[in-house]
C-alpha cells in the first residue's frame, strides 16, 4: 500500500472522528506530497523519497516545539509534537540505541576507520544504510562518540 493511498485512508478517519490535530498532520503530508510531485515532474515518488519527505516534516515540527518550549510557549510546542508523533506512524520503525550503537560500531570495524578524519566515510555509508531507521543527528553523535 502506497503512502497516498495510507494517507488517504487515514484522513477519512481523521474526518469521521473529528480529530483536527491528525487531520492538519495529514493534510501537511499530502500538501507536501503534492508540491514535490510539482516541482519533479510528473515522477511517481520512490519509498526511499517518501521516507526523506516524511523525516523532514516530523523535524521541523520538532525543532519548532523546541523553539516555542526555549521561548515558554508550551502551548505553542505541543500541538507540534502532537503533529510529529502523527507524521511519525508512516515512518518505518526506528532502530534502538543499542542496535544503531552496535551496527555503528561494526561499520567502523567494516570500513577500518581510525579517528575524526574518517567520519565522512562512515556517514556516507550510515546514511545510507539507516534511511527512515534512524535520525541524521543521532547516527552523527554515535560516530563521533565511537571515532574519539
Amino acid at each position: 500500500m502506497s503512502l497516498q493511498s495510507k494517507l488517504m485512508e487515514q484522513m477519512k478517519l481523521a474526518m469521521k472522528s473529528k480529530d483536527k490535530v491528525a487531520l492538519q498532520s495529514l493534510r501537511a503530508i499530502k500538501s507536501e506530497i503534492l508540491l514535490a510531485n510539482t516541482k519533479g515532474g510528473d515522477a511517481e515518488f520512490s519509498e526511499e523519497d517518501e521516507i526523506k519527505l516524511l523525516q523532514k516534516l516530523v523535524k521541523q515540527r520538532k525543532d519548532s516545539a523546541v523553539l516555542y518550549t526555549e521561548q515558554g510557549r508550551e502551548d505553542l510546542a505541543e500541538p507540534e509534537l502532537a503533529e510529529a508523533a502523527i507524521i511519525s506512524q508512516f515512518l518505518p520503525a526506528q532502530m534502538s540505541a543499542e542496535d544503531l550503537k552496535a551496527f555503528i560500531s561494526n561499520l567502523i570495524v567494516n570500513t577500518g576507520a581510525s579517528g575524526m578524519k574518517d567520519m565522512g566515510k562512515v556517514m556516507g555509508m550510515a546514511s545510507k544504510e539507516l534511511a527512515g531507521k534512524a535520525d541524521g543527528k543521532t547516527i552523527s553523535t554515535l560516530v563521533k562518540e565511537l571515532l574519539t
